[in-house]
């Protein structure tokens, strides 16, 4: 997950681990926040259970029985889960239902619509400097921010030796992130 933080500006990179037991019940699946290093107060989990539901909602060919545990841990312990990783999030919860791997060196930031379409963010510099400084060398964003008057991610990506792709779907996004297709 990828965040912008007011108090640096530098961006913050974030991983979320998430596990499935593959146990028969419950069922209906469910999902189950293991807290990390989110603390109270300083998270949105709402964009969370967005992208489970929206995940669950596209792999009908699956068996939604068990517990799927997520955990962050975070590289600076800022918390942030927020729309912008609803996205990432999305991908995650799908790879993890339907067996796909995450590609290395590809992130990810926007929001996730019910529809699936991905949405707009704040703070892209900076989150692309984190990406960047954790060894990530293609980053994903909304379609329609890489040319945004407020910056120049054309000549960011070329100082960092980057490559910046807009996705407008979280189907095109689990594409590029995984080689598999969503449903």
């Amino acid at each position: 997950m990828l965040a912008a933080i007011q108090s640096n500006n530098l961006g913050v990179f974030e991983v979320l681990l998430l596990r499935w037991d593959h146990r028969p019940s419950p069922s209906p699946m469910e999902l189950q926040w293991l807290g990390g290093n989110i603390r109270p107060g300083q998270t949105n989990l709402s964009s969370m259970v967005l992208a489970f539901q929206y995940a669950l909602a596209h792999t009908p060919q699956i068996d939604h029985a068990g517990t799927v545990s997520a955990m962050g841990i975070a590289y600076a312990a800022t918390g942030t889960d927020g729309p912008s990783a609803g996205a990432v999030m999305t991908v995650g919860f799908a790879a993890l239902l339907k067996g796909d791997h995450i590609r290395r060196g590809i992130a990810l930031t926007g929001t996730i619509a019910k529809d699936g379409t991905i949405g707009p963010v704040g703070g892209i510099p900076d989150k692309i400097r984190a990406a960047a400084r954790e060894g990530y060398r293609t980053i994903l964003i909304p379609q329609g921010q890489r040319d945004d008057p407020r910056w120049n991610l054309n000549r960011l990506a070329w100082e960092l030796n980057v490559e910046v792709t807009e996705v407008a779907t979280v189907e095109e996004a689990y594409r590029l992130m995984t080689g598999g297709t969503f449903e």
